[in-house]
């Protein structure tokens, strides 16, 4: 799908974040591995903090091979490349821990809710 669908009610849009098990994760230490998922964490509370990410979370179960999602974020910045710079800056996608992907996700108007994000004054 391209573009915005032609629809008879109003969309929000925000930018979507899939993050992917990288390439090198496999060869680094655990410890390093470790180091990396807290730095990630705390990559991702700032950005929640600034306002970036609306909501991020980690994601479990079965999934498509050979590199199902392991993560997902929800931003609204109005730029899938401004959530790329800031996500391209994570010391554990930096490191190849993680790869990630930025799409646009639109939903119905009104339909999303992020009462712990922070809002504007």
């Amino acid at each position: 799908m391209t573009g915005t669908p032609q629809l008879d009610f109003a969309l929000d849009t925000y930018e979507c974040i899939v993050l992917y098990p990288g390439a090198a994760g496999r060869a680094l230490p655990d410890e390093t591995v470790q180091r990396l998922q807290a730095e990630h964490f705390e990559h991702m509370q700032a950005l929640q903090r600034r306002g970036i990410v609306l909501v991020a979370g980690s994601v479990d179960g079965p999934a498509r091979e050979p590199a199902p999602p392991i993560g997902f974020g929800l931003a609204r910045t109005g730029s899938v490349d401004d959530v790329r710079s800031v996500m391209a800056a994570d010391p554990a996608v930096q490191a190849g821990l993680y790869q990630v992907d930025v799409m646009t996700f639109l939903c119905p108007a009104g339909s999303l809710e992020f009462p712990l994000a922070k809002t504007e004054s």
